[in-house]
């Protein structure tokens, strides 16, 4: 389920956003950026729409997913819910 992102109080969003960045794996390139550019980074793209917030009332757990990966996501939790299967996805 996408939540829109003006439904978090900033306090939330930018703890979202931060869980994201410091994530382990989270690559940024060659070059060092500090965290609050990168919180930049993602704020503007949340804002724009390239991302989005994500709750996977399942596993009860809310990330941010790109556009693209948003729809995959939804694609693949209508499949496991027409099978009744949530182990798939």
């Amino acid at each position: 389920m996408e939540i829109p992102w003006q439904r978090l109080s900033p306090e939330a969003l930018r703890g979202l956003m931060e869980e994201f960045i410091t994530r382990e794996g989270t690559d940024y390139g060659e070059s060092e950026v500090e965290l609050e550019e990168k919180v930049l980074q993602v704020e503007r793209q949340i804002r724009a729409g390239e991302v989005v917030i994500v709750f996977d009332a399942v596993l009860e757990t809310c990330s941010l997913l790109t556009r693209q990966a948003a729809r995959e996501f939804e694609r693949q939790m209508q499949s496991a819910a027409e099978r009744g299967d949530y182990d798939d996805y």
